[in-house]
C-alpha cells in the first residue's frame, strides 16, 4: 500500500459500520491521493456509479449513472455534476471536482472528510462555517441514482446549482473526440425532465427534490475531459460532454435536504419511491444482509466485506432470455460480476467466489440460483468462461472453470444440505466428467497413458493465467497444468462421493478408479526435486516447466488434496519463501527471467506482467486453506496472513479489495478496483479463522 500518512488518515471502522478517510487541508498538503482513492455503488442488476474521492473523473468508467440495459449492456448515462454553492453573504464555492484534474487543489479545497456508512459514500464539505454533506445511493434493482445534499450546520439559505454533464456511450467504449449523438430535452410532467440521445436508448429522466427546485435550459458543450488513468493505460483519454442546463435549489434550516434523481426507468418507477423512502429501504436491506450473514461476519472488517460482496451478486438486466426462463420456472437468473469496472460475469471467478459471496453471507437461495444458471449453460462438458458485455451467449475457452464448478457445488451442499439440487445436477456432472475423459473442445481431455488432464489449443489461453495480446498468448501453459490436475482429482473424488451417497457403490466405483490413477501419476510426474516444489506444467510445449508459481497450492488446499501428505509442508514453505506478500501471492517467483515487479503501462506491458510476478489477492484463500492443513491448530496465525488485505480496505476503492497488486513494496493496487474473488476469499478466510 502507498504511504499516505502525510495526507490521509484512515481509521478502522467503529460501530455503527463506518469507514472514514479524513482530508488534511493544511498548508503544503498534497491533494493528489484523492485522485487515486475511488468509490463504488451498485444496483444489483449490473449497473453502478463510481468515481474518485476528489470528484475528478480519471477513468472512462467513472460516472454517476452507468445503467445496465437490455441489448446494450452497461451504458454511461450521467457523467458528472458540476456543483456550485452560494452562501447567504454572497460567497461562492465549488464542491468536489470538475472534470479538470489540473485544478485539483481548488476542487478539493472544501472537502474535509469522506466516509462509508453501511458501505454507502458520504462526502463532508466546509465552506465559510457552513457544513454540507453529499450522498450517493442506487435503489436496489433499478437503473436509478440519488445524489443527496444536506445542510448539516451553519446558516442558510444556501443556493445549490447543479450542472449535469452527459455523453451517452457504452461504459467501456473508447472516447470519441467529438460527440456522436444528437441530444434533445423534453419533459415528463411538472419538474420532470428527459434527455434523449436516440431511439436506440431509453431517455435519461431527471428530477430535483427540495425547496423551490428549478431548471434552466442552457445547452452547451462542456470542457474536454482528460482521464488520467486511461492515458496511463495507453488508451484515448480525452472525452467531450454536453450540458443541457442547470438545476437550482435552496437548502435551509427548515428544508435542509435536496436530492437529484437520475434514471433510465419509467417515470412510474422513478416516482414510486421518494428519496427519503429509498434511503430507508436501502439501509434496511443492508442491515438485513448483515443480519443473515455468518455471525462471525456481522461486525468490523468482516461486516464491511459482507457489504462489499453484495456489489457482485447480480441479476443481469441484459440477459433477457435467461431471466425470462428463470422467472417462468419460479426463480431468478443470478450471476456474479467478476470485477468493476470492466469485467462481466466469468465462470471461473463465479465458482471461486461463490462460497465467500453467498454462503458466508447467508445468501443460500442466491447461491442455488447461480449454480442452476450456469448448469443450464453447460456445453460439451464445459461451463462458459465468460459472457461478453450485453450478450446472451457465453464463450467457452476455459479449462478450469468447469472444475471449479464442482468445488462450488461441494461448498454449497455442505453448507445447505440441499441434496435435491445435488440430485438434479448429478447427470450433468457425469456428463462433464465423461466429456473430459473422452476429450472436448480446445484440446481439453484426459491422457489415457497416465490419467492426467491436459489442455491447449493454438491461440487460446485456457487456464486462469489467461493474458493475451493480439496473437501473443503470454502464459499459454499448454500441457498438463498443476492446478488443473488438482481440480480434476478433486472433481473426481467429489463426484465419486456424491454418486455413492445417491446411487450406491457400484455406480461410483469407476470414478474412484480414475481418481486413483490420476493421483498416482500426479505424485510421480509433478514433484520437482531440485526446487523442492511442484512443476507448474508437465508435458508442455517446452517440456516440464519448473517455474515456481502459486498454482501448486491447490494440490493441497482443496477438499481432496492430490499431493501426497508428506510433501505438503515443503510445498507450503517454498510458496511462503518465494511468493507470499502482505496482499496475496505473487504469480511468479522473483529470479525467473520473465518476472516483472510492476504492473503498469499500455496493454502489452501490463499483460506481460499480469501473471509474471503480479500479486493476486484471491490466492490468499487457497494459501490460507493450505496453511491450516499444515498448521491445523493455529487459526490465529492464518488470520494474520489477511491483515494486509484488511488494511487495503482504506486504499484503492475504499471498502473494496482490488484485483491485483505490484509484486514488490509498496504493493500498489492495480487492475480492477473491486474484484469478486478477492473480496470473497478474504471474507471467507477471515470468518474461517475467527473463533
Amino acid at each position: 500500500m502507498n504511504d499516505r500518512t502525510d495526507v490521509l488518515e484512515a481509521e478502522a471502522p467503529p460501530a455503527p459500520l463506518v469507514r472514514t478517510v479524513r482530508w488534511d487541508r493544511g498548508a503544503g498538503a498534497d491533494p493528489a491521493p484523492l485522485l487515486d482513492l475511488e468509490w463504488l455503488v451498485t444496483n444489483g442488476v449490473g449497473g453502478y456509479a463510481s468515481g474518485t474521492l476528489s470528484g475528478v473523473a480519471t477513468r472512462r468508467y467513472h460516472g454517476l449513472l452507468v445503467a445496465a440495459l437490455a441489448r446494450h449492456g452497461r451504458m454511461l448515462m450521467l457523467n458528472h455534476l458540476l456543483e456550485d454553492v452560494r452562501l447567504p453573504g454572497g460567497a461562492r464555492a465549488r464542491l468536489g471536482g470538475e472534470e479538470r484534474p489540473d485544478a485539483l487543489e481548488a476542487h478539493t479545497a472544501h472537502l474535509v472528510e469522506f466516509r462509508l456508512e453501511l458501505g454507502l459514500p458520504v462526502w463532508r464539505y466546509e465552506v465559510d462555517g457552513v457544513v454540507l454533506e453529499r450522498r450517493v445511493l442506487m435503489p436496489h434493482g433499478q437503473n436509478t441514482v440519488h445524489v443527496t445534499y444536506r445542510l448539516v450546520d451553519g446558516h442558510g439559505p444556501v443556493r445549490l446549482r447543479l450542472h449535469p454533464s452527459l455523453a451517452f456511450r457504452p461504459h467501456d467504449a473508447p472516447f470519441e473526440e467529438e460527440l456522436s449523438r444528437r441530444y434533445a430535452l423534453g419533459t415528463g410532467g411538472e419538474d420532470r425532465y428527459e434527455v434523449s440521445g436516440g431511439e436506440d436508448l431509453p431517455a435519461l429522466r431527471l428530477q430535483l427534490h427540495g425547496q423551490c427546485p428549478a431548471f434552466t435550459v442552457e445547452w452547451r458543450e462542456g470542457p474536454r475531459v482528460h482521464h488520467r488513468v486511461e492515458a496511463d493505460r495507453g488508451y484515448g483519454s480525452v472525452a467531450a460532454v454536453v450540458r443541457p442546463g442547470h438545476f437550482r435549489v435552496f437548502l435551509t434550516h427548515d428544508a435542509p435536504e435536496a436530492t437529484l434523481v437520475a434514471s433510465t426507468e419509467p417515470w412510474e418507477t422513478v416516482l414510486a419511491l421518494p428519496p427519503a423512502e429509498a434511503r430507508a429501504a436501502e439501509r434496511a436491506r443492508r442491515e438485513r444482509l448483515l443480519a443473515q450473514a455468518d455471525p462471525r461476519a456481522r461486525e468490523g472488517p468482516a461486516a464491511e466485506l459482507v457489504l462489499a460482496a453484495d456489489q457482485f451478486v447480480i441479476s443481469p438486466r441484459w440477459r433477457v432470455k435467461d431471466t425470462a426462463c428463470a422467472r417462468a420456472a419460479g426463480g431468478e437468473y443470478r450471476s456474479v460480476i467478476a470485477g468493476y469496472h470492466w469485467f462481466t460475469d466469468w465462470g471461473r471467478d463465479t465458482m471461486i467466489s461463490l462460497e465467500g459471496l453467498t454462503l458466508t453471507t447467508g445468501r443460500h437461495a442466491e447461491a442455488r440460483e447461480v449454480l442452476v444458471s450456469f448448469a443450464q449453460h453447460v456445453r460439451d462438458g464445459l461451463i462458459p468462461n465468460l459472457f461478453p458485455e450485453g450478450q446472451e451467449d457465453g464463450l467457452y475457452h476455459t479449462a478450469d472453470a468447469t472444475l471449479w464448478f464442482f468445488h462450488a457445488i461441494d461448498r454449497y451442499v455442505e453448507t445447505t444440505g440441499d441434496r435435491a439440487l445435488l440430485g438434479h445436477l448429478l447427470p450433468r456432472l457425469r456428463e462433464v466428467v465423461g466429456a473430459h475423459l473422452a476429450g472436448t473442445r480446445f484440446g481439453i481431455g484426459v491422457d489415457s497413458d497416465d490419467g492426467l488432464l491436459r489442455q491447449g489449443a493454438p491461440g487460446y489461453q485456457l487456464t486462469w493465467m489467461d493474458a493475451k495480446v493480439g496473437d501473443w498468448v503470454v502464459t499459454p501453459r499448454r500441457g498438463k497444468a498443476v492446478e488443473l490436475n488438482a481440480l480434476w482429482y478433486n472433481a473426481l473424488r467429489l463426484l465419486e462421493g456424491w454418486t455413492r451417497d445417491l446411487e450406491g457403490e457400484e455406480h461410483a466405483r469407476w470414478l474412484g478408479e480414475h481418481a486413483d490413477r490420476a493421483r498416482e501419476s500426479f505424485d510421480r510426474r509433478f514433484w520437482y526435486e531440485a526446487g523442492g516444489h511442484l512443476f507448474d506444467v508437465v508435458d508442455g510445449e517446452q517440456g516440464d516447466d519448473p517455474a515456481c508459481r502459486p498454482n501448486q497450492v491447490l494440490a493441497l488446499s482443496l477438499r481432496h488434496p492430490v499431493l501426497a501428505r508428506e510433501r505438503w509442508a515443503q510445498v507450503l514453505r517454498a510458496v511462503e519463501e518465494r511468493l507470499l506478500t502482505p496482499v496475496g501471492l505473487r504469480s511468479l517467483a522473483p529470479g525467473h527471467p520473465d518476472y516483472k515487479p510492476r504492473y503498469f503501462g499500455d496493454i502489452r506491458m501490463r499483460d506481460a506482467a499480469y501473471h509474471q510476478g503480479t500479486v493476486w489477492g484471491w490466492l490468499i484463500g487457497p494459501y490460507v486453506d493450505a496453511w491450516l492443513k499444515v498448521h491445523p491448530g493455529d487459526p490465529a496465525g492464518a488470520r494474520r496472513l489477511l491483515e494486509g488485505l484488511i488494511s487495503h480496505l482504506s486504499d484503492g476503492c475504499v471498502g473494496q479489495v482490488s484485483e491485483i497488486f505490484d509484486a514488490e513494496a509498496p504493493f500498489t493496487p492495480r487492475g480492477c478496483v473491486a474484484q469478486a474473488w478477492s473480496v470473497a476469499e478474504v471474507l471467507r478466510c477471515w470468518v474461517k479463522c475467527t473463533g
